[in-house]
């Protein structure tokens, strides 16, 4: 959530910076709010300051031996309208608190301009795509054949954007997950962690899901509610870890060496994926529900965009181990996500669809969820402030096995398994149909 401070400062300056992302920014609805807000809280300062007055006199004609009563009925009058003015103001309070989760985050000076992915800059490359001396084929056709892969049996289970694997495929999706987690917590310095994987919505509010996302997650039930019980509490799927990892310092004022935390998860994800009707509707590229092991860093306001290099490279050692060519994307204004400041994109080579695609999304948040979360630290001079949180896939699971099978398929459909998962897989060098 932005400082509505800022707004109120720089008003003008926040949406120039907003429609940098195509973003228009309402300046009337802000202004008019604010014009009732300061309204609303003079008259009632002003009513304080004559019930305060009318106070001393009531003293006073007691002291003297007058009637206080006319005085004391109209100190209670103002009271009832104190009171009524209190309500008005904590209802503006709301409303400018909608308008503000409604509000993506303002990106950084270095984030590129543009208005779609098309506008993404590449930072960098590492590896070359394999030359094949034979016929490439994706992972579906490569799954199917093996045996291991079940899109069938998926869909008779759950519908369409589900997965069923088997065998060694299933065996490989387990191994590569244990190979991120190890990465991360030997190599990485982050602390492991098993988290819920439903969620309520105050929860989701903090990482900014909710309200603006509410589509894209799904909701859950406790069954069927019995007459004259109270109403249930609105609860959700995690679509990503980074709902619990990063609202796991909410409502906290965390001890200045406490800093900088480090946490990873490996979780199932569920997203509805709205929106996204007729676009990879093969395969595993597009799920309702897949693995992610995800990194979260809760840092220094200061060390955050170190901190993003460092986390973005920690994403990178995961493609390197498996010998997978990928390259950095510098998101632009258009096409960043709603919390973040920044974003690097990591696309892995897919020799089945002869492109990039997205595997890992590297953010910097700044305060923007910590100030949802009233997530802060104790700075050097012992006051509160707001940390800045970072975010980003240590793999997807799902697409990093897809990029394995592909990158790593031999002529004869087979898959080799790269050395890195072998110690995780028995010593086992390659996956064939059983």
């Amino acid at each position: 959530m932005l400082d509505i401070n800022l707004l109120r400062n720089d008003l003008s300056g926040v949406a120039v910076a907003l429609a940098k992302r195509g973003v228009a920014l309402d300046t009337a609805r802000f202004e008019a709010l604010e014009a009732e807000r300061k309204s609303i809280q003079t008259r009632t300062q002003d009513l304080q300051a004559k019930r305060n007055a009318l106070s001393k006199q009531v003293g006073i004609a007691k002291g003297s031996g007058k009637d206080p009563a006319p005085m004391l009925a109209e100190v209670a009058g103002l009271g009832d309208e104190q009171k009524q003015l209190e309500r008005q103001l904590d209802s503006i309070q709301a409303k400018l608190r909608d308008f503000l989760l409604e509000l993506p985050n303002v990106t950084h000076e270095s984030t590129p301009a543009g208005r779609s992915a098309e506008d993404n800059v590449e930072v960098r490359r590492h590896g070359a795509p394999r030359d094949f001396d034979f016929t490439v084929r994706d992972h579906t056709d490569l799954g199917e054949a093996l045996g291991m892969l079940d899109f069938e049996t998926a869909a008779k289970l759950s519908g369409a954007r589900f997965t069923f694997l088997r065998g060694d495929l299933a065996r490989m999706h387990r191994a590569l997950a244990q190979l991120m987690l190890d990465t991360h917590v030997r190599e990485h310095g982050y602390t492991e962690c098993y988290t819920p994987y439903i969620v309520n919505a105050p929860t989701l509010v903090g990482t900014t899901q909710l309200p603006k996302f509410e589509a894209d997650m799904f909701a859950v039930t406790r069954g069927v509610q019995a007459p004259g019980d109270e109403p249930q509490e609105a609860l959700y799927l995690i679509s990503t870890s980074e709902i619990t990892l990063t609202n796991s310092v909410r409502d906290t004022i965390l001890p200045a060496d406490a800093l900088p935390i480090r946490l990873t998860a490996h979780t199932p994800c569920f997203r509805s994926e709205a929106g996204s009707y007729g676009k990879d509707t093969r395969g595993m590229i597009r799920q309702h529900q897949f693995d992610k092991v995800e990194m979260v860093q809760i840092v220094r306001p200061e060390e955050s965009y170190a901190a993003l290099e460092a986390l973005t490279g920690h994403a990178e050692a995961i493609l390197q181990k498996l010998g997978l060519p990928y390259r950095v994307m510098a998101l632009c204004t258009g096409d960043i996500g709603f919390a973040a400041a920044k974003t690097y994109d990591l696309e892995v080579w897919l020799p089945g669809q002869n492109a990039y695609r997205e595997i890992s999304s590297c953010s910097n948040c700044e305060a923007f969820q910590a100030r949802r979360m009233q997530a802060r630290y104790r700075n050097a001079q012992g006051k509160p402030e707001l940390v800045h949180t970072l975010n980003g896939s240590g793999l997807a699971v799902g697409r990093t096995l897809v990029a394995v099978m592909e990158n790593h398929q031999r002529a004869d459909g087979s898959i080799e398994v790269p050395a890195a998962l072998r110690p995780y897989m028995g010593g086992q060098e390659l996956i064939v149909r059983r």
